[in-house]
């Protein structure tokens, strides 16, 4: 299958799919005509909010620090849905921390979801597409973020982190070509509650594009890469407004 084409009736779990930008991935991908599992964490009341605005999408609840966990996600999405054909590694965690301040537990914090967790999670998905998918096609989109580029100097932990999710990307998309495209968006500033944060704000003006960008702009970008061509593997898309151009 060269295209995935339309999303009409394709099962995609989105993971941290209960607010900011997995909301708006799961509200995209639901209007494109997917069936959108929504995984979350301890957001019960937003999941079941998103849930709602997807068609009553399924949820799933997993703490994703823990491989247990992500084990019993994907054997319960088998049990239940019976086959997946998109994942959307999306949860992460953000913290600001000096990095001559960083403990261990800070480190662990962020590691665990944003660069293990997005690993495990692709493990189990493309065993799950191979088991049930014609050909054991799927696909993978991890978001990463414009922090794996540049060099933000209390965020030196999260970034490591999204660099990492890059590293991933690149190598599980030659391990699992030609069946499973591996794919990754690195988000710029896409603020939601934190809109107004003088950082937040100087930094979004400093862009080319002049603005902070938003969760429907990086949900544009995951339709891409579960739509396009299976020529297209082991990239990001940096959709930051030119926040990354020198």
């Amino acid at each position: 299958m060269a295209h995935m084409g339309d999303l009409k009736g394709r099962t995609i779990l989105v993971t941290g799919g209960a607010k900011r930008i997995g909301r708006e991935i799961c509200r995209r991908l639901h209007a494109e005509g997917a069936r959108v599992l929504i995984h979350y964490g301890g957001s019960a009341a937003a999941a079941e909010q998103t849930a709602a605005e997807c068609g009553d999408a399924p949820l799933f609840q997993a703490n994703l620090e823990r491989t247990s966990d992500i084990f019993a996600l994907f054997c319960d999405i088998e049990a239940r849905i019976g086959r997946l054909d998109a994942l959307v590694n999306n949860a992460a965690r953000f913290t600001r921390v000096d990095p001559l301040e960083v403990t261990e537990t800070d480190w662990d914090f962020i590691h665990s979801v944003n660069l293990k967790a997005c690993f495990f999670c692709a493990q189990q998905a493309a065993l799950l597409m191979r088991r049930q998918n014609p050909g054991g096609a799927g696909r993978i989109v991890n978001i990463s973020s414009m922090g794996a580029f540049l060099a933000w100097p209390e965020h030196v932990h999260y970034c490591a982190s999204k660099a990492g999710v890059i590293a991933l990307t690149r190598g599980l998309a030659k391990a699992w070509a030609p069946a499973i495209t591996v794919n990754s968006v690195a988000p710029g500033v896409i603020p939601f509650e934190e809109a107004g944060d003088p950082q937040i704000v100087q930094m979004a003006r400093n862009t080319p594009a002049g603005q902070p960008g938003t969760g429907a702009d990086i949900a544009e970008a995951v339709v891409y890469f579960l739509t396009c061509t299976q020529f297209v593997t082991g990239q990001t898309l940096q959709v930051d407004g030119g926040l990354g151009l020198r």
